[in-house]
């Protein structure tokens, strides 16, 4: 199958939404599926507001539809809401299209976050971008419920994977030469090895609470950070927040971005992973700390109530405090088996079903100076 992915959100971009697409090309690819990505990498750029390491694609239309002719999809799917989806969605739903559209994103409760307008006006907006889609494809039932709720009624569950090699609670190898081969230490990634030379050299002092992921106002990190908690808090990620933060709370630990297979080592000497965002539709970061035994605190909204649930992997509690002590008390075997229950394999099958096929063209014609696939 023929594979069309338009999406503002690529490399070199960090976030949930570029790992997903990564680890879904990657899966398309190993079963024999041709895959195209449409990106911003693509076009001339500017930064998004608020946003600046996100790029946004000036005048995208002639490209996508050149894109489109040429590579003669079997099916196309649109990733997000920024200029790249919006003339892909505006583009085949003109030409009479089928496609498929992703929620990743609880982008209405962000832009009220960070601008104070509605939810209502933002969720009208995005409607109407979705609703045209054959299918709407959604991380987590109670993401769909919401959406549901809004009037989107063509919503279908993707749920997400993780590596469960890369995230471990054993040993990488990195850590086996810094310990007892150093002259093995060249052939290892330069940024694991410095992370976990500061890591050997931070004193103990007690349980370790830790943050990963976007450090920006829509993640409600204060609720963690202020929190009267032993021991030490680390915070890994970037993000407009960080500098305000940094100065606000001097005693917390920051490990700024960090890549994978670096954030793997510090989830793995991390106690508690604490997850304070109330907008997040699922939450990977989630999944790499449970699959590298770290156990979960967070509030009991749409993504932890999806991804930790009752499993035993964490505590969701409106008390954020209470929650991450009692997390303390959890196995780090638990949370890492029920990791182990997701996997980016399922995720692109879970994809490939959800698909909307193109029916097959027996010709092309060019009318009035544009092209037009017709059916015979």
């Amino acid at each position: 199958m023929r594979i069309l992915i338009a999406t503002d959100a690529w490399h070199p971009q960090v976030n949930g939404v570029v790992q997903t697409l990564t680890q879904l090309c990657h899966q398309l690819q190993t079963l024999g599926h041709e895959v195209k990505v449409i990106h911003p990498g693509m076009f001339k750029t500017v930064p998004c507001p608020t946003y600046p390491e996100i790029r946004l694609a000036l005048w995208p239309w002639g490209v996508v539809s050149k894109t489109l002719k040429d590579f003669a999809p079997d099916a196309v799917h649109i990733v997000t809401e920024g200029p790249i989806g919006l003339a892909m969605r505006l583009i085949a739903h003109a030409r009479r299209l089928p496609f498929t559209t992703a929620y990743h994103t609880q982008f209405p409760e962000y832009v009220q976050a960070r601008s104070g307008i509605p939810v209502r006006f933002t969720a009208a907006v995005l409607n109407w971008f979705h609703r045209p889609a054959q299918r709407v494809m959604v991380p987590t039932l109670s993401v769909i419920a919401t959406l549901k709720s809004r009037g989107l009624n063509n919503c279908v569950l993707w749920q997400r994977g993780v590596d469960l090699q890369r995230f471990s609670p054993m040993p990488s190898d990195t850590d086996r030469h810094l310990s007892y081969n150093p002259k093995a230490l060249a052939q290892d990634e330069p940024e694991v090895v410095n992370v976990l030379r500061t890591l050997q050299g931070l004193p103990q002092q007690g349980p370790v609470f830790l943050y990963a992921g976007r450090v920006a106002v829509e993640k409600n990190l204060e609720a963690f950070l202020e929190l009267d908690l032993p021991g030490e808090k680390w915070i890994a990620g970037d993000g407009p927040a960080r500098k305000a933060l940094e100065r606000q709370f001097p005693e917390v630990r920051w490990f700024g971005m960090q890549k994978h297979s670096a954030l793997a080592e510090i989830y793995k000497r991390a106690d508690v992973f604490v997850f304070p965002s109330k907008t997040d539709t699922f939450g990977l970061v989630l999944l790499e700390a449970m699959a590298s035994g770290c156990p979960v605190a967070a509030f009991p909204v749409h993504g932890p109530i999806d991804v930790v649930g009752d499993s035993g992997a964490g505590v969701l509690s409106d008390n954020l405090r209470m929650a991450a002590l009692c997390a303390l008390d959890i196995p780090r075997e638990v949370p890492r088996q029920h990791a182990s229950g997701f996997s980016w394999s399922n995720c692109a099958s879970q994809f490939l079903g959800h698909l909307a096929p193109i029916k097959k063209r027996k010709g092309l014609q060019k009318v009035q100076g544009r092209t037009a696939a017709q059916e015979h």
